[in-house]
Parts: structure tokens; sequence; C-alpha cells
């Protein structure tokens, strides 16, 4: 699907008064809630990098790149967004939004430590090979992640400490680690 698509499926949840599983669970609806207001947000006030900028206007032949996300997904509320508004810099650049949890399933591929971690950005070149793989989070917030974890950080603590740090990186290393890769 494209970007329209996802936000369209990503709204269509939150107008259902009959969600869908796992949205008609209370916990779920809540966080596709508060990761729409989030990835708005990051939408209309998420300034890209003169550097990402750059290097996205340098790639000459067309790629595919594939996210995979899921509206429930916190990382993805912050992450989506500036990939989106990074892809949208060159119309060689075409994008398809998969869902982690629905057919075609391509996450099984492209696991994170053996897990489903999402969002995943896959970029292939014009033969459909993939150039890089992507996700499902900043270094710096891996490190947050991963030091909460091994703490056994209740989950309402890592989202609260994952959120005040996209919030206070503001996509910069998001756009890094992308440029990093194009280059």
């Amino acid at each position: 699907m494209n970007f329209q698509s996802y936000l369209a499926y990503f709204e269509s949840i939150l107008n259902n008064p009959t969600p869908p599983a796992p949205y008609n669970n209370p916990d779920y609806f809540n966080y596709v809630k508060l990761n729409w207001s989030r990835s708005n947000r990051w939408l209309k006030h998420g300034i890209l990098s003169d550097e990402i900028k750059e290097v996205v206007a340098k790639i000459s032949t067309p790629q595919t790149w594939i996210i995979i996300t899921e509206p429930w997904c916190g990382d993805a509320s912050h992450v989506v967004p500036f990939l989106h508004l990074i892809a949208q810099q060159n119309p060689l650049i075409r994008v398809d939004y998969e869902l982690r949890d629905s057919e075609p399933f391509r996450i099984n591929e492209y696991l994170t430590k053996g897990g489903k971690s999402i969002p995943k950005l896959i970029v292939r070149n014009e033969a459909g090979e993939d150039l890089f793989t992507w996700g499902p989070r900043p270094a710096g917030c891996q490190v947050i992640y991963d030091k909460l974890k091994d703490e056994n950080a209740d989950f309402e603590t890592m989202k609260i400490e994952l959120q005040k740090w996209y919030n206070k990186d503001e996509g910069k290393e998001i756009m890094h680690e992308i440029y990093t890769l194009l280059k």
C-alpha cells in the first residue's frame, strides 16, 4: 500500500466503533490514538536536515523502499513519518507500506535478533536486490531500550523513556543513520 492507504487504514481503526483484533483491546486502541497524534505531529513539524536532503537528491536510479509497520507500534509513530518525508525528496523512490501482521509477512525474512521488530525499512535497487535494511529504531534509542529491558522495566516506563528520547532527538538520528546508509 502507499502512504495515503496506510494513513487511511490507520484512521479507519480510530473511526471504527468495533475495531478488529488487536484493536478491540482498549490498550491497543489507545496506543493507536496516541501513535496517530505522534505521527501527525512529526508529519507537520518534522524538519529534514540538509544532509539527508542532499544525499537523497543524489539518488539517480529508481529505488523501492519497503516499510514494514503497524499502527500500534510506538517506534513506528516516530520513525515512519521521517521515512515518508525523506522518501518524498526524490521521485525515483517508490515506497510500499506493509503491515507486519498481514500477508505477505515479509518481516519473517528481516528479523532483528530473532524477533519481528518494527518498523523495518528495506531499500532495494531496480533489480529488486536489497541495498540495505534499517530498523527498528535509531541506535541511541536502542541503547535505552536494551538497558530498560535488561532492568525488566515495565511497559509504561519503557514507553515514557523512549518517547522522551524521540522528542529530544527530533528525528536527527534517524536522518543521520539513513544518510550514512544511502551515502
